[in-house]
C-alpha cells in the first residue's frame, strides 16, 4: 500500500502562485507514476500534470502549460505541482494520485492510489 499526503494549498488572488506538495509513503514500488488531478464543483476530474511511465516522461495538461510546472523529488519521494499566474478558473480540490502502470496520465482510472486532497482557491 502506498499513502499519499497532500499539502501546500490555500486561497490567493488570481495572478498569484502556489506550490503543492505530495508526499509518498509506504510500500512504495520501484518505479511510481505521480500526478496531480484537481476537481471543481459540479465538474469531472481532471488530469492536471503527472510523471508517468515509470516517471520517465511528463504530462502537463493545456489549460495548464506555460503556467504550471511537475517537479519531483526521487530521493524524498515527493512531487511538486508550481503553480503561477493562477486563474480563478484553477479554483478546484487538487488531488495527488499515483499508479505503478500508468500509460495514461491523465486518465484517472490508471491510478492505484489517491490522497485526501488539497483546496486551491483563486479569487479575482
Amino acid at each position: 500500500q502506498v499513502q499519499l499526503a497532500e499539502s501546500g494549498g490555500d486561497s490567493v488572488q488570481a495572478g498569484g502562485s502556489l506550490r503543492l506538495s505530495c508526499t509518498a509513503s509506504g510500500q512504495i514500488p520501484r518505479r511510481l507514476s505521480m500526478g496531480w488531478f484537481r476537481q471543481a464543483p459540479g465538474k469531472e476530474r481532471e488530469g492536471v500534470a503527472a510523471f508517468y511511465g515509470g516517471g520517465l516522461s511528463t504530462f502537463h495538461a493545456d489549460s495548464v502549460k506555460g503556467r504550471f510546472t511537475i517537479s519531483q523529488d526521487n530521493a524524498k519521494n515527493t512531487v511538486y505541482l508550481e503553480m503561477n499566474s493562477l486563474k480563478v478558473e484553477d479554483t478546484a480540490m487538487y488531488y495527488c494520485a499515483a499508479g505503478s502502470m500508468v500509460a495514461v496520465p491523465d486518465l484517472a482510472l490508471e491510478y492505484n492510489y489517491w490522497g485526501q486532497g488539497t483546496q486551491v482557491t483563486v479569487s479575482s
